[in-house]
């Protein structure tokens, strides 16, 4: 449609250098035909225009010192996307590739995931080309202090709650509750993912994992199938991608593989996940050290990946869960999926797949589960610390666990019905982005040209 190019080309001109973000807005709007003819309001009302341009954005400057007493600068971000639905609600991203671009595409998925809960939430997204790694506590207490210092005065319990992602875990949510609390002298839910001992929830960390495995287990399910004994593909060693692979383990299908910054380990009878997780987490040790006892894996260091490409993803599998970071399945890791005889893909991190990618699974009738509904428990579960929080209470872990599989169902059965009613039956991707269009759009009607 015209329209709809006019906007994407709009989109294009006004945010020169932001593939990411372009990217992401695309992937949405080539949904959207559907939804907008016979539509006159959404033109009339700007509707989508308005959607795709942040309410606030804000770039701020983030001095900090060394161990050594040197002083580093680095950029912080926060941008403000949409508060239609709740308060502004994403994370926060330290990693050195994070630019405005990348935290842009992360907010504006961060609109339509949160939609897709069902709860009160907006979205937003932020972070820093701040690298953790090699840094001591007192260095990242320090950064976090000083990013603190500056986005205190933009963020609130009913304003903006931001949590972690990438190179941000409990550690650094404390230290920037720390900060807040001593700047503004109120001790509220005004970010989420804290430690418990400062009103955080149980299984927030692995809330996202989870979530992932309960949308998974949801989209087999209606195939008539379940997880046990599927052989699964997992990039990544993070929080996400761990508490996936042991909740793949406890339903007994079979994690083959995973990765990190240094390679990719790759066993092909099943690996110890309670072995892998006890180096990354406990030890802090690289995946390579896996075969200090499991002389039968693999580990191909990341020298060796085949030419634009990824070796996680040149194995024989059932379903490919990536959890590393966005675009990390090329054109090439997809045609080595379909020929390695992958049916499913579900997507852990934010738009983890390239667009020529997503062309090949859609030839091929992959059946996939796009990121911003497979992911969505993350912060579905931060969206219970708050509710915790506002109420002074501590919900046990078979309650969140409980709230968390009855949202990722409903997530499910929302896209699923959805796709089905617009005629592109198991299109879960077309289905998230509709569904969570229309919901954000309804509000936006209501609520006025603001």
């Amino acid at each position: 449609m015209q329209y709809l190019q006019g906007i994407l080309q709009t989109v294009k001109e006004s945010n020169p250098n932001e593939p990411e973000f372009y990217q992401a807005v695309e992937e949405v709007i080539s949904s959207l035909n559907h939804v907008v003819d016979g539509n006159n309001d959404f033109k009339k009302l700007g509707i989508i225009e308005r959607l795709v341009e942040p309410e606030r954005q804000i770039i701020f400057r983030v001095p900090w010192l060394d161990d050594n007493g040197n002083v580093h600068v680095n950029r912080g971000y926060r941008i403000e996307f949409s508060s239609t639905l709740g308060p502004f609600k994403g994370g926060l991203r330290f990693h050195p590739s994070v630019n405005l671009g990348v935290v842009k595409f992360l907010g504006f998925e961060q609109i339509l995931k949160n939609a897709l809960t069902g709860l009160p939430l907006g979205g937003a997204k932020g972070g820093a080309d701040f690298d953790p790694k090699g840094k001591s506590d007192n260095e990242i207490m320090r950064f976090c202090q000083s990013f603190m210092t500056e986005l205190y005065r933009h963020i609130g319990a009913t304003t903006d709650v931001p949590a972690g992602d990438i190179g941000v875990g409990s550690r650094e949510i404390g230290y920037l509750f720390g900060q807040y609390k001593r700047i503004t002298n109120q001790f509220q839910g005004v970010l989420t993912g804290k430690p418990l001992l400062m009103g955080g929830s149980v299984l927030r960390a692995e809330a996202t994992g989870y979530g992932i495995a309960y949308f998974l287990s949801a989209m087999l399910d209606a195939k008539n199938d379940s997880l046990k004994g599927k052989r699964c593909l997992v990039s990544g060693a993070g929080n996400v991608a761990l508490h996936l692979m042991d909740k793949l383990s406890q339903c007994d299908a079979i994690v083959l593989t995973c990765s990190d910054s240094k390679g990719t380990l790759y066993c092909k009878d099943g690996l110890d996940v309670e072995l892998v997780k006890h180096l990354k987490t406990e030890q802090g040790a690289e995946l390579r050290d896996y075969l200090n006892t499991h002389a039968e894996a693999e580990f191909t260091p990341v020298n060796q990946y085949p030419s634009n490409g990824h070796k996680v993803w040149q194995y024989e599998a059932d379903i490919a869960l990536p959890c590393a970071t966005q675009n990390e399945i090329t054109k090439n890791d997809a045609t080595s999926l379909v020929e390695n005889g992958c049916l499913i893909v579900c997507e852990g991190a934010n738009m983890p797949s390239t667009a020529e990618a997503l062309t090949v699974f859609k030839k091929h009738k992959v059946y996939l589960g796009p990121s911003k509904a497979a992911n969505a428990g993350g912060v579905a579960t931060s969206q219970f610390e708050m509710a915790q929080n506002a109420s002074m209470q501590t919900w046990r872990p078979e309650q969140v666990d409980e709230k968390l599989q009855q949202v990722m169902r409903t997530i499910f059965e929302t896209v699923s019905a959805t796709a089905k009613q617009y005629s592109h039956k198991d299109d879960l991707s077309l289905g998230a982005n509709i569904a969570g269009f229309e919901r954000v759009a309804e509000a936006m009607i209501k609520q006025g040209v603001v």
